[in-house]
């Protein structure tokens, strides 16, 4: 009965290797957004910082409503910094944003410094 114990993790990592790779990512992405992330998304105009969002768990990319296919823009949910201090103030509130994959410099990235 000892050894039943010693195999259970190699059982679960054969089941995960026999996955395809969306199932594999689609996983990855549920670990993700049970554990949470720190991300910071910046769009700049031009060299210019316009929009930091901070505190996003996930971005995604919006899907076409009958074909599935993906769509030219993403979207997410963060704490708009209006005053681009890099900490949630008082008043900078949870907010919805969508941003165009072609047509926005954009750069996103996990931080764990931000302080609320």
């Amino acid at each position: 009965m000892r050894y039943f114990y010693f195999l259970i993790p190699i059982f679960i990592l054969f089941g995960f290797a026999s996955c395809t790779q969306e199932t594999q990512n689609s996983l990855s992405r549920s670990l993700q957004n049970w554990t949470g992330t720190n991300g910071v998304l910046e769009v700049y105009a031009g060299d210019r910082l316009v929009h930091r969002f901070l505190k996003i768990d996930k971005i995604s990319t919006a899907m076409g409503t009958n074909s599935n296919d993906p769509r030219p823009y993403r979207y997410g949910y963060g704490y708009h910094d209006k005053n681009l201090n890099n900490k949630i103030d008082a008043g900078e509130k949870k907010v919805y944003f969508e941003f165009s994959d072609y047509s926005t410099s954009y750069i996103f990235f996990e931080d764990n410094s931000i302080v609320k």
